[in-house]
Parts: C-alpha cells; structure tokens; sequence
C-alpha cells in the first residue's frame, strides 16, 4: 500500500454510489474494471480488490432518478494501481474492448486515465509517479496537465495478459463538486484538518495529509452556488475518510463542532457532511 494511504495519515479508503440499475452497474466493475470480488446482496453489492476491504458499494435505491447536472457531488474517484506497468495493463483491455475513455493526462505527480460508469460517474484510474521526482515550491505541490504518452504505456503492459484488477488497488482520492471554495476550505482544512497542497485560483483545490498530492479535491467547475442532487438521484451517496485511531477521530469531531458542522453517531458510525451536503462517514477501518 503506498505510504500515503497508511497511519498516521487521513485518507478516504471507501466510497457509496446509487445506481440506477444494479445488475448493470455489477457487469461495469467486474467485466470493464475487473473487480473479481463482489458481494451483492439484493440491491445492494460490495466491490473489493483484495477480497476482504470494500472499495465502492453499489446500491439501486428505491424510485432512483438519472444522475442530475450542474450539482454538487462527485466529479471522480480516483483508483490508484501499485505501479505502471498494471496501469498499462489496463489500458491495454479498455482499448481492446473499445470502452470510451474520457481523458488521458500527465500531471508530474502521478499519471492517469478517465473513463465513467454506465451511470456517468466519473472515474480516475492511475499510478503515481516516482516522490522523489514531485516538485515542491514551499508548501505548494507542482501540479502540471500535459498529454499522457498512450504508446509508452501501452508498450509497459503488453508483454503480460490483463488479470482484473490488482488486488493491491485502492482508493487514491476523491474529487468534489462543490458549490463554494471557501466554504469547502474551511471544512476540509480548519475542520477535518487537511493541508492545502496546490489550487486553481477561483477553480479548484487540492488536499492531503502527509504531503500526498491530492486525498481530496474539490472544484466549482459545475458552477457557483449550485444545489445538492436529490436524496434518489444517481450519484455520490457518501465516502469515507479514514482515521489512524480514536483520539485523532474525537480530537476532528470536536473542531467540526466547534466551528458549527454536525457530526452524529449512526450505530457507531460518526457520519457529516461539507457545506455542499457531500456526505462522509468518519472510520477507523
């Protein structure tokens, strides 16, 4: 697991979709991402890498409405790979299959593939690049958009079959839609305590602990002051965000009160959400 998604780190490890149809929504993850694990319940199913730590849930709810736009809510997850040559590998199959892909891009700090569900949520498939190589001015991270080299990675993975997903997958980052960047600064930065890595001025923001490039991003690129999708609409039902132990969690929860966020505890499970009514539930596993 890369170093950056371990304590004493914070970082999301799990997100919860609504899906319009979930017998399609299971074919997309196991036949186009390759998830070999996933348990499903009724109208409800767990997709896992490794067999035993769910990445996404997928879940049909009651009356579902197509995906709604220019709301709030997710822009994309990120599936970070163990390394380059799986994400040739993956590149590899999407191209044989002939899956549409929304984007390729070079970033210096990691390099990535976009592609959506068959519900249009967007989906970041990528692999970082050597740290050592990440160029740091200050506090701020250099963050580039340049045109992926296809050829060179396709070249990387094609000496070996594509097997499904590495069960080493996980959750790199989640990106937001948010319908304020200050609002949504104090949130993630004075109230969950993440550190500004690198912004887009007046656009977007990026986020870490631990001097990642990004665990959460969010932008206001569906516009200011947009509103919250309805409860049944296709989309983001919430994510996770991982603590290294109890008093980090505690110590979080009481600065979001103290500066007027509610936190409530669900069997257990301490759940909020950010200004922009992104819900996240707050784990230790």
């Amino acid at each position: 697991m890369s170093r950056f998604h371990k304590s004493p780190n914070i970082y999301v490890n799990m997100i919860s979709l609504k899906v319009k149809d979930i017998d399609a929504s299971i074919e997309f993850y196991s036949k186009i991402l390759g998830f070999k694990h996933i348990n499903r319940k009724e109208r409800k199913a767990l997709v896992s890498a490794n067999g035993v730590d769910p990445l996404i849930v997928l879940e049909q709810p009651e009356n579902v409405k197509p995906k709604e736009m220019r709301r709030t809510g997710l822009y994309h997850f990120a599936l970070l790979l163990p390394n380059r040559k799986e994400l040739g590998k993956f590149l590899n199959h999407i191209m044989n299959i002939r899956y549409p892909l929304m984007g390729a891009s070079h970033h210096g700090i990691s390099e990535a593939i976009y592609l959506q569900d068959i519900d249009d949520n967007g989906i970041e498939i990528y692999t970082d690049t050597p740290i050592n190589k990440w160029k740091w001015i200050d506090d701020s991270l250099e963050m580039i958009t340049t045109r992926l080299d296809l050829q060179s990675l396709i070249d990387e993975g094609k000496d070996e079959n594509w097997e499904g997903m590495p069960k080493e997958t996980i959750i790199g980052h989640i990106h937001l839609h948010v319908s304020d960047l200050d609002e949504a600064e104090r949130f993630y930065v004075d109230g969950l305590g993440f550190n500004i890595v690198n912004k887009i001025p007046k656009q977007a923001t990026f986020t870490s602990t631990g001097a990642y490039h990004h665990h959460i991003a969010f932008n206001i690129w569906n516009g200011k002051g947009i509103p919250a999708p309805d409860e049944n609409s296709v989309g983001m039902k919430y994510y996770q965000i991982k603590f290294p132990d109890q008093g980090t969690r505690i110590k979080t929860i009481n600065r979001l009160e103290e500066l007027g966020y509610e936190v409530t505890n669900e069997n257990d499970t301490f759940i909020t959400s950010d200004p922009s009514n992104n819900k996240i539930h707050l784990v230790l596993k």
